[in-house]
């Protein structure tokens, strides 16, 4: 199953929202926290997604649109990795 590294930036409005939690129940992805770093007014994250391309794909959709900072910091097809047969 595909698998994403991810790098998010959280903007203050954000940093108190479940917004991991609903990607989960809105999208067939698995989230692993791989660190993470919240403060009141900021935060940052690296999360591992683990799914199908489409629904990772609508995941990584679903926190750009709460305006949330996403970079793909390990992206196995991109970087000419393994894919299934």
């Amino acid at each position: 199953m595909p698998r994403r590294r991810v790098h998010l930036t959280f903007p203050e409005d954000q940093v108190r929202e479940p917004v991991i939690w609903a990607v989960g129940r809105q999208y067939n992805v698995v989230t692993s926290i791989r660190g993470a770093n919240i403060l009141d007014g900021t935060g940052w994250m690296s999360i591992e997604f683990e799914g199908d391309d489409e629904e990772i794909d609508g995941a990584l959709d679903y926190l750009r649109g709460k305006r949330i900072e996403v970079d793909v910091i390990d992206d196995p097809q991109s970087a000419g990795g393994p894919t299934a047969p």
